[in-house]
């Protein structure tokens, strides 16, 4: 037995070596065969003495039985998107914006921004453990077992270190070719792009089928408890625990060497055998991205330079009006399908009547159109002089085109409105919305099942998505047993979200899902947050007049306190978390966390804190009451400094939490 384990770990370490040669370095050392052959010897040994296998075998990549669901992963540090520079001016001004923070001259490095999934990799002493989408930013989905199959993702690292590490899941577009091909076949759906196929393989509940979809990674941040000091040397720190890491990065000093970086791959990018959609510039020196810091959307430290839009002309074959969730008639161009930045595209929002103006758009049209982004279809401009006088002028309808009642335009405003509550577009689209994965997430609600649900007149706002019943389900179409009960314990489960995916859910016009958080982090329940004033909500940093005045308007609506009657009625929670468990004690209190903390995270201690009923929030003024300052606390400690407001380390923090009988799991 002796000899038989001790065979079992040469394997796997051959195993372990010459994947990491083949797929991260690119570089193998022996034939396919030769692998084969050791892979077969592993697996006949494991199949004689299964007791001996290794989480981190080689065989253990694929074979797991499907999953149900996936389960939450709340992120330790959460994975902000990238703000956007579209131009020389905006990055120019990027780069000018830091240096004058900054004081000097600062290092930069240059990436391709690679078009995939975005991941979060946890690994414990060496061994990969925990593998998550990047969700909201806050919290994602658990797809482990997905990320084992794909090859180039290491499951045992070269050292024995606890990390976590983030990166992008791509498809190259030559197995993304072939598996449209293979779906062509077969009579399936083909997927739009690399990216869409990327992230339909990562989402799927059965990871054979991942397995088989020829994914890859490059792996391109690393959190660590005392790691490197500057990116690049992070950069060279992944490469040496065995991650893949894109071989294009490069440090740049000064505006001239990052233009010239854009430059040359704006010209190349098309040569890569995978897709890309930009380039990430970022600070190098770790401290002074802590230093710079974040807002609550994005790092104030990096930016994302999107390449120019593609541009091609097709024809506008019609022209017809969508109703909004808030009544908004927006004008949708049916296009001639055409490819346009490795996707086909047949339709392109015209946004309202007087853009349809001003790019002279007509039915039967040819036009240039663009992808904003790289993402979302755009017409650019009409092409008059190929008219041959059978076009179309498109003019706004008088009337809405779901429900057939007048349409308003308010004087200085550029949208069309459908004024009427009882609207059944607008119906539809706010329980869409409602139900998305942003809000309330409520797992096989999508549109076409609101569809049905509004056409059997089984729902008509919200709430009476918690009054179904399996035999209102059942009597739909393709709808069977589990499918039923899978949907009722998936809204059930709904009742609980955190106050601000509810926020959200609302649909308050102007609120998205930042602000809905930002509201939430005020105010403990929906009905506190209906009682207030605009002025007492517009002294909330993220909150204007315009967002203030529009959810005073909302709570003020009888519609909108029947719906929230309604919602309370059938079971959803409209409470913060502490507040539901009956525990407020920090209610009324506003905390700002900030700076390197050693024993928590700054997101565990925000949440514990919003649990407590406290409001955290994610700059200093006047109202706060505390600041929980960690090592390099940077400008929000000199903010609570001018303002006098009260400062707690660390341990001052636990003290005060324990003090009030309160501990931190």
């Amino acid at each position: 037995m002796e000899q038989v384990q001790k065979r079992m770990a040469e394997l796997r370490s051959q195993l372990h070596y010459h994947n990491y040669r083949y797929y991260v370095l690119d570089d193998p050392e022996i034939t396919d065969q030769e692998y084969d052959a050791l892979l077969r010897e592993l697996m006949a040994l494991e199949e004689q003495y299964p007791e001996l296998i290794t989480p981190d075998s080689p065989t253990q990549r694929v074979g797991h039985a499907p999953l149900e669901q996936f389960a939450a992963v709340r992120h330790t540090q959460p994975m902000l998107s990238l703000a956007n520079a579209f131009d020389g001016e905006e990055l120019a001004a990027f780069v000018d914006r830091i240096q004058r923070q900054v004081g000097r001259e600062v290092e930069f490095v240059c990436e391709l921004k690679i078009d995939g999934l975005a991941v979060s990799l946890d690994y414990e002493n060496g061994m990969f453990v925990r593998g998550a989408t990047r969700g909201d930013g806050y919290e994602g989905e658990d797809i482990t077992l997905n990320l084992r199959t794909v090859r180039s993702i290491p499951l045992r690292l070269n050292q024995p270190v606890t990390v976590n590490v983030r990166g992008e899941v791509y498809m190259p577009r030559a197995d993304f070719q072939r598996l449209n091909a293979e779906r062509a076949a077969a009579g399936e759906s083909l997927f739009a792009n690399p990216r869409n196929a990327a992230a339909g393989s990562l989402r799927q509940l059965d990871p054979t089928i991942t397995a088989g979809r020829r994914l890859d990674a490059f792996l391109y941040a690393l959190n660590m408890a005392a790691g490197p000091a500057t990116h690049s040397a992070a950069l060279d720190l992944l490469r040496e625990l065995g991650f893949r890491t894109n071989p294009h990065s490069r440090v740049c000093r000064g505006l001239g060497e990052i233009e010239a970086y854009v430059e040359s791959w704006t010209a190349k990018r098309h040569e890569l055998p995978y897709d890309i959609d930009g380039i990430v510039v970022k600070v190098n020196n770790l401290a002074l991205q802590a230093q710079l810091g974040a807002t609550a959307r994005s790092p104030r430290w990096a930016v994302a330079y999107k390449f120019p839009p593609e541009q091609v002309v097709t024809k506008v074959l019609d022209i017809d009006v969508q109703v909004g969730r808030t009544g908004i008639l927006t004008p949708l161009a049916h296009l001639e399908p055409v490819q346009v930045a490795g996707s086909t595209v047949s339709r392109a929002t015209l946004h309202n009547a007087d853009i349809v103006a001003q790019r002279d758009v007509r039915i039967g049209d040819y036009v240039v159109i663009q992808k904003a982004g790289d993402v979302i279809p755009e017409i650019v401009r009409s092409l008059p002089e190929r008219r041959t006088g059978e076009e179309i002028p498109f003019t706004m309808p008088k009337h809405c085109p779901a429900c057939g009642s007048e349409v308003v335009r308010v004087s200085g405003e550029a949208a069309t409105r459908c004024v009427n509550p009882g609207c059944p577009a607008q119906r539809l689209e706010r329980l869409i919305h409602f139900a998305s994965r942003g809000a309330m997430d409520i797992e096989g609600l999508g549109p076409a099942v609101l569809e049905q649900l509004v056409a059997a007149q089984l729902v008509r706002s919200p709430a009476d998505l918690y009054r179904l019943t399996k035999e209102d389900l059942l009597g739909l179409e393709r709808f069977g047993e589990k499918s039923a009960q899978n949907l009722l314990s998936a809204i059930a489960a709904s009742k609980d979200r955190p106050l601000g995916r509810l926020i959200f859910a609302l649909g308050i016009r102007l609120v998205g899902a930042e602000v809905a958080r930002e509201l939430a982090s005020h105010y403990s329940s929906i009905h506190q947050l209906a009682k207030a004033g605009a002025e007492e909500l517009m002294s909330i940093p993220a909150i204007g007049e315009k967002i203030a005045q529009s959810v005073v308007e909302f709570f003020a609506n009888p519609d909108n306190q029947r719906l929230i009657a309604d919602l309370k009625e059938v079971g959803v929670s409209l409470e913060a978390a502490g507040d539901q468990q009956g525990e407020a004690p920090l209610a009324g209190l506003t905390f700002v966390v900030t700076g390197k903390l050693e024993r928590f995270s700054r997101s565990e201690i925000e949440e514990r804190l919003r649990q407590l009923g406290a409001a955290v929030t994610s700059s200093v003024s006047r109202k706060t009451d505390y600041v929980v300052a960690g090592e390099k606390a940077g400008s929000k400690l000199d903010r609570a400094r001018e303002l006098d407001v009260a400062v707690l380390s660390e341990g001052e923090f636990l003290n005060f939490l324990h003090d009030r009988g309160i501990t931190l799991d």
